[in-house]
């Protein structure tokens, strides 16, 4: 999975006599923290960002300018400045401008002997008196909360820093006139630096003609093992045919991602290809799965109806989470007695939401598929129906109000069910696609009065705290709701502006 390099550095007193006492203890606590980092910052798939270290604690400014060009020319995305004693604070400025604009974290040890809290502090200050967005953490680092902290701040950063040069691949454009999800460019590349092209859905069919029809094969053969009877052929809209064409869209995309450098992507389907090709859901959900037929593979976000917000939410959580599948979903009912929401669409729910696995045959044990809606799928394929495994969650959606991007985020959980129960809440929607019945740690009118659109994302997990982060690091205003903002601070930049 791609990441970016991560820079750590020290400052320290201009004073030969203090430098040379203080600095073997200091080059220790950038040891420790390093080692900390190496050691607890994994993606699934077992890269890891690249950390580098200044060679020497910075003690005057040729030393800060020496260390900043030692991470300038690692290609270092982040700076975190770690504090252990009092330091020169000007220092801050030679070293940081021989790095550029780069997300930065102060982090000190809450040290008695010696003022590294007074020297963050003061430093950090001056960073953010020219208007440099800084995040501050004071603990110990055996400290499990400080740790927490840590790790969050750095897998943000690292969302913020790897989404910035990619490319969204839009197949088709937004879908049935569904504005929300419009790639609006210029607040995503101001935010994110994150940008798109547009590719007609043409381009998919016509590479779909091409693929190699023993992979298509191969790809079939796999889901029918994989479900048996729980793929219900009707020999009209769902075939085995009507599946392969599936399966060849899964293909196709890959196959133009590639070729075109897309790093994630959307899909349009209503209604060119749902009425004249095939129903998106199959290749939508083993796109975003972190597996196929080929065995483990790195999970592309995929959204459905093109929803290109969406799509970088998604792209943003899974990068926050080491490279784990994420959710899209409608939000479709709310059952205020049980204050539980049924979120559910036609597609896009990866697989391994069924059982939380990375083994495909323990989630699709959990798995039917469906022949498609001939009311809104004219040109057939298979629905994909499961509810997701019970666990936390948290829930996101970047939207836009007057053309400035803000970030919903909400913890929850999904939610066990009795199987009446679930079937019964199904029943109520849409038997046949994958179901989310979630509980918020927020109200129902909390919910409704801020919410951007009729889309919903969601990852494994409690990243809540991460996401904040990130959007503080871009300029984005998180809109943290219920129980989930307890603990959140509101940022100098938006109490003064």
């Amino acid at each position: 999975m791609r990441t970016t390099a991560i820079g750590i550095a020290m400052l320290n007193d201009e004073r030969e006599h203090v430098w040379k006492q203080n600095n073997p203890e200091n080059m220790a606590v950038v040891k420790a923290w390093t080692d900390f980092i190496r050691k607890n910052l994994k993606n699934v798939d077992g890269s890891a960002p690249e950390i580098v270290t200044g060679s020497e604690i910075i003690t005057g400014v040729r030393s800060a300018q020496k260390v900043g060009e030692e991470l300038s020319r690692a290609n270092c995305k982040q700076v975190i400045m770690l504090y252990n004693v009092w330091n020169f604070p000007f220092l801050c400025w030679p070293f940081i401008n021989s790095i550029g604009d780069v997300p930065i974290l102060s982090l000190s040890n809450n040290n008695g002997q010696y003022p590294g809290n007074v020297g963050l502090l003061a430093t950090d200050g001056a960073l953010r008196q020219a208007g440099k967005r800084t995040h501050r953490i004071v603990g110990d680092l055996k400290d499990k909360k400080t740790q927490t902290k840590v790790l969050s701040w750095i897998c943000a950063s690292q969302a913020r820093t790897t989404i910035q040069n990619e490319v969204f691949g839009c197949y088709g454009g937004h879908s049935m006139g569904m504005e929300t999800g419009f790639a609006h460019l210029t607040p995503t590349l101001k935010c994110l630096g994150t940008t798109v092209r547009q590719v007609d859905q043409l381009l998919l069919v016509k590479v779909m003609e091409k693929v190699n029809k023993t992979e298509v094969k191969k790809g079939r053969e796999w889901f029918e093992k994989l479900l048996g009877k729980r793929l219900k052929y009707d020999g009209k809209m769902l075939t085995p045919q009507t599946l392969e064409t599936q399966i060849a869209l899964y293909l196709a995309m890959r196959e133009v991602n590639e070729e075109k450098g897309f790093d994630f992507c959307g899909l349009k389907g209503q209604r060119e290809l749902t009425e004249y090709v095939c129903l998106g859901d199959v290749p939508e959900m083993i796109m975003n799965d972190p597996y196929d037929w080929n065995g483990t593979k790195e999970s592309i976000v995929c959204s459905t109806e093109a929803d290109a917000y969406a799509a970088i939410t998604m792209q943003l959580m899974k990068y926050i989470t080491g490279g784990m599948p994420t959710l899209f979903m409608d939000v479709r009912l709310y059952h205020p007695d049980l204050d539980i929401w049924d979120w559910c669409n036609s597609g896009n729910h990866s697989s391994w939401f069924a059982a939380k696995s990375m083994k495909p045959e323990d989630n699709f044990q959990h798995i039917t598929f469906h022949p498609a809606l001939e009311f809104y799928f004219k040109a057939g394929g298979a629905s994909v129906e499961f509810d997701a495994a019970p666990g936390r969650m948290t829930f996101a959606r970047l939207g836009l109000w007057d053309e400035k991007p803000f970030m919903v985020i909400v913890r929850g959980e999904s939610v066990k069910l009795p199987a009446a129960k679930r079937k019964k809440l199904n029943d109520m929607t849409n038997p046949t696609w994958p179901h989310v019945h979630a509980k918020l740690e927020c109200t129902f009118d909390e919910f409704l009065s801020v919410f951007p659109c009729n889309h919903v994302l969601g990852v494994d997990g409690d990243c809540a705290q991460s996401l904040v982060y990130l959007c503080e690091i871009a300029g984005i205003t998180p809109v943290v709701l219920g129980k989930t903002k307890e603990g959140l601070d509101t940022p100098i930049w938006e109490r003064v502006r």
